[in-house]
């Protein structure tokens, strides 16, 4: 039994950081303090594009939020790095994960860093009208629930020094993320649930149907109106872990309320992997995104 647990607890822990394993080359700053949280110092990384020697323009920032079931994986982590070459800037966000602080401490960070951003782009050179939220697995999730809560007190939080600023974002875009942690669990596969109770206990404090309240308030879905900015979701139809029929609720959801939304179906991907950031799709994605902005 202690054999087949090491084995069990092996394989969850490399399909919850199996996204995360494709690191970008160094930032051009590192370590950026956005917001504190008493001592805790919360940190970005930012990659900028080589400027022209013709011009340097405002450009538009990829706001990178890492997967890792919430509770793991870091900033280090950005499988999207090649959008620096389709000249967007990335900010990749490190936030408190679940062993540290429960929901919403993590939209509460993301939002931080994004107003953050906003009040220093003219510093950093970006484009304060042409900010994209994207992230894999958990990643996914903080990144829609960011993109559509503008204006949702309960989750703006009051982190940071730039609260006069906007957390508001431009897009969204999640690889295989959850949308709906009402129904999550419903939509799981047996092995699905041992990944996924595990990692929403430590997220909510509880499960979905003892955290109902908490559970509404994490779920995209719950947050959708006609404000909205364009969604991409990419998800492969046998991933083992996070239901495919989350990105098919959430586009459904989107399409409901007459709002843009491109779903690609990765035909027999799983949980993350090289072929959900290959340099067709991502060079695809990028034009498409910067045709949206």
């Amino acid at each position: 039994m202690m054999v087949r647990g090491a084995i069990v607890f092996l394989l969850m822990t490399v399909l919850f950081c199996f996204d995360t394993t494709a690191v970008a080359a160094e930032p051009t700053h590192r370590d950026v303090e956005y917001a504190r949280v008493g001592e805790r110092r919360l940190l970005l990384d930012l990659y900028l594009p080589i400027a022209s020697n013709e011009s340097v323009s405002a450009t538009p920032l990829i706001v990178w939020i890492h997967g890792g079931a919430w509770r793991s994986g870091s900033k280090d982590s950005v499988p999207v790095a090649s959008f620096v070459e389709h000249g967007f800037a990335i900010a990749s966000i490190g936030y408190r994960l679940s062993p540290e602080a429960k929901f919403p401490a993590q939209i509460h960070d993301i939002k931080a860093a994004i107003r953050f951003l906003r009040h220093f782009a003219a510093t950093y050179s970006l484009d304060a009208q042409r900010f994209v939220v994207a992230g894999a697995s958990a990643g996914g999730h903080l990144a829609a629930l960011v993109g559509v809560s503008g204006g949702n007190s309960q989750l703006e939080g009051e982190l940071g020094a730039y609260r006069n600023s906007s957390s508001d974002v431009q897009a969204i875009v999640s690889f295989y993320g959850a949308s709906n942690l009402q129904s999550i669990l419903s939509q799981s596969t047996e092995f699905g649930l041992t990944v996924r109770e595990p990692a929403l206990q430590l997220l909510l404090g509880g499960q979905p149907n003892e955290q109902t309240e908490l559970a509404r308030l994490a779920s995209p879905v719950e947050h959708i109106d006609a404000s909205d900015p364009p969604l991409w979701l990419i998800h492969g139809d046998a991933d083992p872990q996070m239901p495919f029929a989350q990105s098919e609720e959430f586009a459904q959801s989107y399409k409901s309320h007459s709002l843009p939304v491109e779903f690609t179906n990765v035909r027999g991907g799983k949980h993350g992997g090289a072929e959900f950031f290959i340099g067709e799709r991502l060079s695809s994605l990028a034009k498409e995104l910067r045709d949206s902005l």
